[in-house]
């Protein structure tokens, strides 16, 4: 292990991010740890309450700014870590959303809900990864997490959670839309293979964490009514990919990881 371990979460002001955030800062390792935020100010919040939660760490956590839909902004962010720690040993994506609510609502339409989850899951996952790895390469022990979701093909018609059955008819009632989302998250794990493809001799390990069903929000649905639907706290989610950030799934690199195992496609 070396003696401080430079990490970037994205998407880290809230949610799983925050709470992998926190998973490192509660962890009896050394970590710099970069809380990547698209919002600053949001950003800024969110690192004063993880130090409050975490008083005793041995820690640094830093606010980096960090617009996946913006390229100056992701080169921005990528200066500030070279100018400054130099190096990057986990690299874990989680920044993304669904905007399937805001299309049930009527906000935005079909063709704009799926564009915004790609641009945002796909795209600019693609472009921070291409731009970090640099950073990578001079790590001894670096790692790249894909945060997976509701993203396996395998599911049968019966268990597609979240979505129950539906009976005939147009248009469908569907309370909790995801398939913008899960559309664009199963091509995020496409770039997992490509990214462990292209890195394999690089010695940089590559994996698709699940962090499991976690109240978050997703889509615009409370967290509280996520949890009555089987929602397990964000924080499961963030030890998940903090333990794999550690290195303890290494021998299953290049797979789609879930608790136990890893999810078949």
């Amino acid at each position: 292990m070396l003696n401080k371990r430079v990490v970037l979460v994205t998407g880290a002001s809230n949610g799983i991010g925050y709470e992998t955030v926190k998973a490192f800062l509660q962890s009896s390792n050394r970590y710099h740890v970069y809380l990547g935020s698209r919002s600053l100010e949001k950003g800024k919040i969110a690192r004063e309450k993880v130090q409050a939660e975490c008083p005793s760490t041995t820690s640094a956590v830093e606010v980096l700014q960090l617009d996946l839909y913006s390229d100056e902004s992701i080169d921005k962010a990528f200066e500030v870590v070279k100018n400054d720690q130099g190096r990057l040993d986990v690299h874990i994506n989680n920044a993304g959303g669904g905007f399937d609510g805001e299309f049930s609502q009527g906000k935005m339409s079909l063709r704009v809900c799926f564009n915004k989850a790609y641009d945002l899951n796909v795209s600019g996952t693609n472009v921070v990864t291409w731009t970090f790895v640099p950073l990578l390469l001079k790590s001894i022990e670096p790692r790249i997490l894909f945060v997976a979701g509701l993203s396996q093909m395998t599911q049968a018609a019966e268990a597609y959670f979240p979505t129950p059955p539906q009976p005939a008819g147009w248009p469908k009632k569907i309370d909790f839309e995801t398939i913008g989302y899960r559309c664009s998250k199963t091509a995020m794990s496409m770039l997992m293979l490509d990214w462990n493809h292209k890195l394999k001799e690089d010695g940089i390990k590559v994996f698709s964490v699940s962090p499991g069903f976690c109240a978050t929000g997703l889509g615009n649905l409370g967290a509280d009514v996520m949890a009555t639907m089987g929602a397990e706290h964000p924080s499961e989610g963030g030890r998940r990919l903090a333990d794999v950030a550690d290195g303890n799934r290494d021998e299953e690199t290049g797979k789609i990881l879930d608790k136990v195992g890893f999810l078949p496609w």
